[in-house]
């Protein structure tokens, strides 16, 4: 299936979206429903109350989460309940439901508030994040579950395969959290320093354990510094932990 085409207009016509989704699910869209899912809060308030999209972006937070809890459910039987929760949590995500959001140019859809927009909004993670979930609602009020589930695979599919495959990447600070416990170092602790104006803030953690620090990393948000600070800090601990090979004798 291919993505609407891009486009210099902002916001634009929900046209070839509605197209796009018909493509996709086999179900046409609700149109109203679907401008209300594109309507950020921002926009709603400077256009006298109009309905946001707060209330679907909760019915499809609820619909993904069904979706991909039975699909990892069915295609990984011998997973026990928390490393299926670890890849849930790996896809059903503010990063990853705006890196979605994104394939498919949503933002370019949404109707933002004057603030918003000239604070880039239409990239910014949060926002892109809700409206999938609203988009997800919509086609589940539109066409039921099953054609909510088409799309859900159509597009989150590569993720979850994806995410099967990175073991301790799933989430780092549980990952480093479990590793602390079994080194007896307590539980990892996490320094934050942030800079920048509103728009634009890039957070810089540090990863303590055991009273040292062990990683830093830096992000557009705290708990994207903090996972790569984690990471750098799972290395380390996880280099210290194994053993040291014995050297082999030397052959005279």
């Amino acid at each position: 299936m291919t993505s609407p085409a891009p486009s210099s207009t902002f916001p634009r016509p929900v046209g070839a979206l509605v197209d796009y989704l018909a493509e996709v699910v086999g179900e046409q869209v609700d149109e109203a429903l679907l401008v209300r899912a594109l309507t950020h809060r921002s926009y709603a308030y400077e256009h006298g109350g109009l309905p946001n999209n707060e209330r679907l972006e909760f019915l499809g937070d609820s619909v993904l989460g069904l979706v991909v809890t039975d699909t990892l459910y069915r295609t990984h039987p011998d997973l026990p309940e928390g490393q299926l929760a670890k890849l849930r949590a790996a896809v059903v995500n503010m990063r990853a439901l705006a890196e979605v959001a994104r394939t498919i140019g949503l933002g370019e859809y949404v109707f933002l508030g004057r603030g918003e927009e000239a604070t880039g909004g239409r990239n910014k993670a949060s926002i892109l994040a809700d409206t999938m979930e609203a988009l997800i609602g919509t086609i589940h009020l539109s066409g039921g579950i099953t054609a909510a589930g088409v799309f859900v695979h159509h597009l989150f599919d590569p993720l979850m395969t994806q995410s099967a495959s990175l073991g301790a990447g799933l989430d780092w600070k549980t990952s480093l959290q479990e590793l602390a416990a079994q080194a007896a170092l307590g539980t990892p602790e996490y320094r934050v320093d942030e800079s920048g104006p509103d728009h634009e803030k890039e957070f810089v953690a540090s990863a303590v354990v055991g009273a040292e620090v062990l990683g830093r990393g830096t992000g557009r948000s705290k708990k994207e510094a903090e996972q790569r600070a984690a990471e750098q800090a799972w290395a380390a601990l996880d280099e210290r932990r194994r053993p040291i090979p014995a050297l082999e004798p030397k052959v005279t």
